[in-house]
């Protein structure tokens, strides 16, 4: 079968990028001819056929209008079974939701709204997104509710498709191999009780919760390891204000995420907007479990003993939660959190795709 899949750039740190990489390594693994189309600076593939999409230095606002413009060219152009898009454009037979709703996230994280212009622009497209596209996909339960919510998209075009996660590359074994190095590089105690924090967007991911809850443990030989990209400097500040700042560690964005999951001895994302952050099943399938919010497609994912879900911006419950973590024998942790990765595989990703690709008019036919 004979796919365009339109998205971003792939780059290490990026969750949704990371996650579409897998997407379309594992269609490529079913025998499908897979074209992807993106904007400059897409790495090379195995046994994908790159097209980049040629976009002039634009304002923010203008590129918003100017990419849908673009690809839709590519789009029309006769030959392919199944086009579909993880970026708001128009024209595609599918529609991959994987940053959410853009509406959802300006209601939980007001601090975005200074750029009313592009704001208003990008609600549009949004808008015009959900209303038009054949087949909507949400990577989570939480999503579809939202999508259903704010857009009325109705249940026959709208599905529910998680994310897979590489269950080799994040693999409990990865604790033994790179656990101590890992620690001795961030200048971290062998035994200090250990929170990963993941993920860029430090706001909306809660990390001035995150670094609260730290406080708040009953221990002042906590770590709390930061991974992700992002100016630091009022998290700094806050850390200093709650005598914390000598127990964070900045890591900055890294290539070698497992390395850190290996490191940590919980993974801790209070977000307040996420619509299924990859972080959750990297966690669960090293072994880790995981505490996050009410408000990620990720909780989904979180089976008893594998960790737990709070309320975002309640510091708090996340320490206790911490605490209780802390409390309970590790290998029952490890074991319980690996259990609940294992069904998010790109092989049941493909094939739920698959389900979606059949129910498309007969002209864009249907996968075997």
């Amino acid at each position: 079968m004979k796919i365009l899949i339109v998205s971003r750039p792939f780059v290490f740190h990026g969750g949704v990028e990371t996650a579409t990489a897998g997407f379309v390594g594992a269609l490529v693994a079913h025998g499908h001819d897979v074209h992807l189309l993106s904007l400059p600076g897409q790495s090379p593939m195995p046994g994908v056929t790159q097209r980049t999409l040629p976009l002039p230095r634009l304002p923010r606002t203008a590129r918003l209008l100017a990419v849908p413009l673009l690809a839709r060219r590519v789009m029309r152009e006769h030959g392919w079974d199944v086009v579909q898009s993880h970026e708001r454009t128009l024209g595609q037979d599918v529609y991959r939701a994987g940053e959410g709703c853009h509406r959802g996230y300006l209601d939980t994280v007001p601090g975005e709204r200074p750029r009313r212009g592009y704001h208003r622009m990008l609600l549009a497209l949004e808008r015009r997104v959900f209303r038009t596209t054949p087949q909507v996909v949400a990577i989570s339960r939480r999503g579809a509710e939202e999508i259903t919510a704010l857009y009325a998209v109705p249940p026959a075009r709208l599905s529910v498709v998680y994310n897979g996660v590489d269950l080799v590359r994040f693999h409990p074994d990865n604790r033994g191999r790179h656990r101590a190095g890992a620690r001795a590089e961030a200048g971290v105690p062998a035994e200090a009780f250990t929170v990963l924090f993941a993920g860029s967007g430090f706001e909306r991911k809660g990390l001035a919760v995150a670094i609260q809850a730290l406080a708040a443990l009953g221990d002042r030989e906590s770590r709390l390891l930061v991974v992700g990209k992002g100016n630091r400097g009022p998290w700094t500040d806050l850390a200093r204000r709650l005598d914390v700042a000598s127990r964070v560690v900045w890591l900055g964005p890294r290539p070698d995420i497992e390395r850190w999951y290996a490191a940590a001895d919980v993974v801790a994302l209070p977000t307040r907007y996420e619509p299924f952050g990859n972080v959750h099943l990297e966690a669960l399938a090293t072994g880790i479990p995981v505490v996050t919010t009410t408000r990620a497609g990720g909780a989904e994912a979180i089976t008893p003993w594998s960790g737990a879900v709070v309320a975002p911006d309640d510091p708090r419950a996340l320490a206790t939660s911490l605490e209780w973590i802390r409390s309970v024998e590790a290998t029952r942790l490890a074991a319980a959190a690996r259990a609940a990765a294992e069904p998010f595989t790109w092989e049941r990703q493909v094939a739920d795709f698959a389900q979606i690709y059949r129910r498309l008019p007969a002209r864009r036919g249907g996968l075997s």
